[in-house]
């Protein structure tokens, strides 16, 4: 998937398999020894693609290339201090609750207080 829309963009088979190998976190030294050339092969790829696909950097390569990737989540995170769907537990609603600062922790055992915030270490 990536490999095809990196050739559409005008990048030789070659330099799509470096940028897919540099994506996935590889070093120069690591895609060259993957793809038995030096790393000077690799550094002269990376020079053309960056041409190519006109980024400037690694970075920007890789933040380019990883929505293509295909394990991206589309969906946006939740946030910090939100409570879950409750769960249906013996026919009575619980929610799941995520602790923050000096909170309860509810959930399917019940309620854990923290108190002033020693945790007794």
């Amino acid at each position: 998937m990536l490999r095809d829309i990196l050739l559409q963009k005008g990048l030789s088979n070659r330099e799509s398999e470096v940028a897919e190998l540099v994506t996935k976190g590889l070093s120069n030294k690591e895609v060259a020894n993957q793809l038995f050339v030096t790393e000077k092969t690799v550094k002269f790829h990376l020079t053309n693609i960056y041409k190519k696909m006109n980024v400037k950097s690694r970075a920007q390569l890789i933040v380019w290339c990883l929505p293509h990737m295909g394990f991206v989540e589309k969906e946006a995170p939740a946030a910090v201090g939100a409570t879950a769907a409750p769960q249906i537990i013996g026919g009575a609603a619980q929610a799941n609750t995520i602790p923050v600062g000096n909170t309860t922790v509810g959930g399917i055992n019940g309620g854990f207080n923290r108190g002033n915030g020693d945790l007794g270490l």
